[in-house]
């Protein structure tokens, strides 16, 4: 039987951000915020990618829908190399692709009625005959995400910080879209709040077949929600694996620390594995070799000339020297190649 494919893979994507000086501006450096990133989203799953403040996963998502340009790679949804379209033939394929943002505020025009906000994108892609009709389907988005459908004629800021994303939630889901992007989605929202959003992303994904692209640093909310984790430090990808083995078995000392930082109840996990420390370098000028040997615990003299290929890990892969002769989950020696 073939194997669906997925609903979007991303391959070397580069985005870099000029750093100008000078009376003309020129660039004089470069932030290699997205330095060759691969990663496939399955259809109907949900890919989170993870990583610490700073490493350029919000430049990911951002990239794929081209709200930023970026110097080079592929997004193919479905047979489509997104970034080979003109400006024009992009509109379609903004309805299929929607993101939610993490400040739900800012996302909302604070001037506008919940209604219209909603509307908004329909009426831009010429969904509903009419108003009254485009009216109809903003009550129904309203009630798949668990809100009064007679809140629609109030403001954005009559709501709270749940019912914010709520709203936004609707707002991407009116047009139809087969993937979301979540930009840290629920981390500006109390944990209560967090789990209540979270099981909504997974009703909804249940009854309307979503991919999900799942940006976070929350390993916590990773474990509830993701089928996949790319793990990203500083402009790459240095783990992809399924959530069920990325939690039990890290095979890369970077996912180790994240974990290691993650509140346990479970005794035998607390301690086990160091955290992550000392400070990221600048993605201007990142490290040679492997770009995460200046805060390896297991690092040795190679990790500081060489870039570590990709080494298949069970159902994943790691970009670890050390991967390959350890296995998911081992520590590793610190000295030897």
């Amino acid at each position: 039987m073939k194997q669906a494919l997925p609903v979007l893979e991303v391959h070397d994507l580069r985005v870099w951000f000029p750093v100008r000086g000078g009376l003309l501006r020129r660039p004089r450096a470069w932030v290699r915020a997205v330095d060759g990133v691969d990663l496939v989203v399955p259809r109907g799953g949900t890919l989170a990618l993870v990583g610490e403040s700073g490493c350029g996963k919000t430049s990911v998502g951002r990239a794929i829908l081209r709200l930023v340009e970026p110097q080079g790679g592929s997004v193919r949804f479905g047979e489509t190399d997104l970034l080979q379209l003109a400006r024009p033939a992009l509109k379609p394929y903004r309805r299929r692709l929607q993101m939610v943002f993490q400040d739900p505020m800012a996302a909302l025009d604070p001037r506008m009625r919940v209604r219209d906000a909603i509307a908004e994108g329909m009426q831009a892609f010429g969904i509903g005959a009419n108003e009254t009709e485009r009216t109809e389907r903003v009550a129904a988005e309203l009630r798949r995400v668990k809100l009064d459908p007679d809140l629609m004629w109030r403001h954005p800021h009559e709501f709270s910080g749940g019912q914010r994303q709520r709203l936004c939630i609707a707002r991407a889901l009116a047009v139809g879209p087969e993937l979301l992007v979540c930009d840290e989605a629920v981390s500006a929202l109390d944990v209560s709040i967090q789990a209540q959003i979270l099981n909504l992303l997974r009703d909804l994904q249940a009854e309307l077949g979503l991919s999900y692209l799942f940006i976070t640093h929350d390993l916590g909310v990773v474990r509830y929600l993701a089928d996949r984790v790319a793990v990203m430090y500083l402009g790459q990808i240095v783990e992809q694996a399924s959530a069920e083995q990325l939690f039990a078995a890290p095979s890369h000392p970077y996912t180790r620390g994240l974990l290691a930082a993650v509140p346990s109840v479970d005794p035998a996990r607390r301690g086990v594995q160091a955290r992550v420390h000392g400070d990221v370098p600048s993605p201007q000028r990142p490290p040679a070799g492997c770009r995460f040997h200046t805060r390896c615990p297991d690092a040795f003299e190679r990790c500081l000339r060489e870039a570590p290929p990709w080494v298949p890990v069970g159902d994943g892969a790691s970009r670890c020297f050390l991967a390959a002769e350890t296995g998911p989950g081992g520590k590793g020696a610190a000295a030897g190649g």
